[in-house]
């Protein structure tokens, strides 16, 4: 099964004390904000890695804030679906469904409405610049054990390219954005979910 870089885990996690950020560094992160929150929706192919030797690919659709959509391609038969509220993992292999609340998950920080990376409810836990590439990690600063979130953002201009979650258990999942459309029109049917168990509701058709 491909893992899932979505669901948070249950152990704690270590916080930074305090990260010395440069005024340089701390205007390029107004700046990569400001470019984030630009951001409504993506659609695009997706390449994903695991620190635990997985791979997997498919096909993701973003709508901000709270809407994302995660399509498996097969042999993985795992469809993915957050809704606002929250976040779905349908296991089809095994018929099983769980939610997690949006607010739980490290992922649900790159679906909220606006990012605010000065926020105390936010803590910045690295920033890497290689020249090309800026590199952020943040945690939800009350709920550092639902893991972390960090953002990989090029240059020139500025564009979202991956992004990794690393859950509790330390596992990190990266998932790398190939031909990403950001700004179309995507149907809202895409980000809801109808329970395959439930009477009445069956499999929702792809996005593609």
């Amino acid at each position: 099964m491909a893992a899932l870089p979505l669901l948070p885990g249950e152990a704690s996690a270590t916080i930074p004390s305090s990260l010395q950020l440069t005024a340089e560094t701390r205007q390029e992160l107004q700046d990569i904000q400001a470019y984030l929150n630009t951001i409504r929706t993506v659609e695009s192919d997706f390449l994903q890695t695991s620190s635990n030797g997985e791979h997997a690919s498919g096909r993701l659709y973003m709508s901000r804030p709270g809407k994302l959509r995660v399509e498996y391609t097969p042999p993985p038969a795992i469809l993915v679906v957050a809704d606002g509220t929250f976040l779905i993992y349908y296991d089809k292999a095994l018929d099983q469904v769980s939610y997690v609340p949006l607010s739980a998950s490290p992922a649900g920080i790159l679906l909220d409405k606006r990012i605010n990376l000065d926020d105390p409810a936010l803590t910045i836990t690295d920033v890497v610049d290689d020249g090309d590439t800026v590199r952020i990690s943040v945690v939800r600063t009350e709920s550092a054990g639902d893991g972390s979130l960090t953002l990989f953002v090029t240059k020139s201009p500025w564009q979202l390219s991956e992004w990794e979650v690393t859950d509790a258990q330390g596992i990190t999942t990266r998932v790398t954005l190939a031909n990403p459309v950001f700004g179309g029109s995507l149907n809202a049917k895409l980000f809801e979910f109808r329970n395959p168990r439930m009477p009445g509701e069956g499999d929702y058709p792809s996005g593609r």
